[in-house]
């Protein structure tokens, strides 16, 4: 069996924090190869990064949610490449890649498509929408109202679209990003509960930093149109992204890491700062999401640290602070934080 621990000492650094000693691997479980995800990890990075400058967590996160089979909500204010970063993710795996512009007046069928009459056939016919594509993105989904985001919670949980009585499979993998800006509140929407809970993580982005700003400026100042999106090459294919897939659900996560999840999870189902705690539906993405950033990092096995870092981004949606705490100016991130420090950490 391949050997990792050379290819581990020559990774890259994430933005995760910095892990622990890994504990001594147990004579009875084979090294698990982790060459096919950290290559692939490297090479979409590489593509990316040709443009965007920063966002390094991002990046991150969007991969590890293709690698577990979920999706994102990206939330920041305009202008901070939430858009073009999906656009180029899709270039990279060389996948299909659509954009959907929610607004008020767009419909269901806009979105998984409708049923139409062929006057040739004397047959009906179902005509895909945009939504049946490999990278979806779905941009401000909070300016659609209620029936329209409703049309998501079967494709977004199942992988299809149920249609006169027909069932239409999605192609795989299947990716949906949506973005969301948290500034405008004039004609946008608040997402219900049960359509938050199908995202993965949603990710809170920032504007760039002063050098990060500057490096920026420098790339562009003889690039108006950006012509440097042309320059991101397609390094990856669907089956590259299934071969990851198969490989993170093998990663080896100890039962006390499983016993640790599960009290995070419950400890928001009891605390006082909470209105609302999250579902088992979280606990489960903590489990595979720390299984991705794990083997992303070059590791056939979860520590403590990856369940820390992709917390927040999974529980951040899920939550709902009481009023109390909402006016004291607390925020998701925050309780979620105290709820790590509180519980024991496994050894």
């Amino acid at each position: 069996m391949h050997d990792e621990t050379n290819d581990q000492e020559n990774r890259p650094e994430y933005s995760q924090p910095e892990l622990n000693t890994p504990p001594i691997r147990s004579l009875d479980r084979p090294t698990l190869s982790l060459r096919k995800v950290t290559d692939v990890v490297d090479k979409v990075k590489a593509e990316v990064a040709k443009v965007i400058i920063g966002q390094t967590e991002m990046v991150d996160l969007l991969l590890a949610a293709i690698f577990t089979g979920g999706h994102v909500l990206v939330e920041g204010v305009p202008g901070i490449a939430k858009t073009l970063t999906s656009k180029l993710m899709a270039q990279a795996f060389h996948v299909d890649y659509s954009r959907i512009q929610f607004t008020p007046d767009l419909m269901p069928t806009d979105v998984v498509g409708t049923t139409m009459y062929n006057l040739k056939t004397s047959e009906f016919t179902f005509n895909k929408g945009p939504v049946f594509s490999n990278v979806v993105l779905i941009d401000e989904i909070n300016r659609a109202p209620a029936k329209t985001q409703s049309a998501l919670f079967e494709v977004m949980e199942e992988y299809q679209v149920t249609m006169d009585g027909e069932t239409y499979k999605m192609d795989q993998p299947f990716f949906v990003i949506a973005t969301q800006n948290p500034i405008e509140q004039e004609g946008t929407y608040k997402l219900p509960e049960a359509q938050l809970d199908r995202f993965l993580f949603k990710i809170n982005l920032h504007y760039p930093n002063l050098q990060e700003e500057k490096e920026i400026l420098h790339r562009f100042k003889s690039d108006f149109k950006m012509r440097q999106k042309e320059k991101v090459q397609p390094v990856c294919s669907a089956q590259d992204v299934k071969e990851c897939q198969e490989i993170i659900e093998k990663v080896h996560i100890k039962d006390d890491l499983l016993d640790y999840i599960a009290a995070i999870i419950h400890n928001t189902r009891n605390n006082g700062d909470l209105f609302l705690g999250a579902s088992p539906r979280a606990s489960l993405a903590i489990m595979k999401a720390s299984k991705a950033v794990a083997a992303m990092a070059g590791r056939d096995f979860v520590t403590p640290d990856d369940i820390q870092y992709v917390a927040d981004p999974v529980l951040n949606h899920r939550i709902i602070l009481t009023p109390e705490r909402e006016m004291e100016g607390y925020a998701a991130k925050d309780v979620v934080q105290d709820i790590i420090k509180k519980i024991e950490v496994p050894r």
